[in-house]
């Protein structure tokens, strides 16, 4: 069963932090959740030379760091049950074990690729989150500034790749769109002909392939009881999906990472793509 009882959500005091309080508003409305803003600093900096580290004064930096978290995002979060946390190390470590030890449901937090050369940077911190998290991670590289209308999602696209594996998150996203009153489709992307360059021109097997990936994800959603429209496009994947989410106007993508523990670790080789290029906030389940 679904539940987001406390969301994480960490802060940098910078204006991307900023312009993701609206998401993290409407998702712990929507799901009456408690709110941790945790702030986390480093127990050393670099002097002048970059490799020369300098060791700090621990204490005093958590000070400093106590005292403007506890006047960041006052009215904001006003008549939320928030709860601030400072922690000294490294950021992604101390993220994702707070969110191990402390029952946290979601994690939201945007990256950091900014203007036309965002579709090719993913923050460190966030990477690291979304391969370490075993709880879902939302993440919105769009957010430039904040959104001047609805942040609550409504068309939810869900991206699938028409494995059995797959069926958990078809059923973690049903569940989602029914808790908040959205709208759920279903998105797999096939390589199709690129696989096969001799046959580019080949319309009739490319559709041939488009049909058997349609069935495929029919029968998954039969067997994971889910009833919601399905497309299947044929091309790239991370940009297939940018293009579904354009189309269908879609204000959440949701797609998986938890199944896969190859060489590769357990993020999919796809999703950092789809985050980066996603017009729209994703939730990495």
């Amino acid at each position: 069963m679904l539940t987001i009882k406390h969301i994480l959500f960490p802060i940098d005091f910078s204006e991307r932090t900023c312009a993701a309080v609206p998401f993290v508003q409407a998702m712990a409305k929507g799901f009456d959740a408690k709110i941790t803003l945790m702030s986390v600093a480093p127990p050393y900096w670099y002097a002048a030379d970059p490799g020369v580290p300098m060791v700090v004064d621990i204490e005093e930096v958590r000070d400093q760091l106590r005292a403007r978290l506890a006047n960041t995002l006052t009215r904001e979060f006003e008549g939320f049950d928030v709860q601030r946390v400072v922690e000294i190390g490294e950021a992604a470590e101390e993220l994702v074990r707070f969110a191990h030890t402390n029952e946290v449901d979601l994690i939201m937090m945007p990256t950091h690729g900014y203007g036309p050369f965002r579709s090719l940077l993913l923050g460190s911190v966030t990477a690291k989150v979304l391969h370490d998290a075993r709880c879902p991670v939302w993440t919105a590289a769009h957010v430039e500034q904040a959104p001047k209308d609805h942040v609550a999602p409504k068309n939810i696209l869900c991206a699938v790749d028409a494995t059995p594996k797959t069926q958990p998150l078809i059923q973690w996203a049903a569940e989602f769109a029914r808790a908040t009153g959205g709208s759920l489709r279903i998105a797999h992307a096939t390589g199709g002909v690129q696989g096969w360059p001799e046959r580019h021109l080949n319309r009739e097997f490319e559709e041939a392939i488009r049909q058997d990936a349609k069935n495929a994800v029919t029968r998954l959603l039969e067997s994971a009881g889910v009833n919601a429209p399905a497309c299947v496009t044929v091309g790239d994947v991370a940009g297939a999906m940018r293009e579904e989410a354009v189309r269908h106007s879609a204000d959440l993508v949701v797609i998986g990472r938890g199944s896969i523990h190859e060489k590769l670790g357990r993020l999919r080789t796809h999703a950092y793509g789809i985050i980066r290029q996603a017009p729209c906030p994703v939730i990495s389940v």
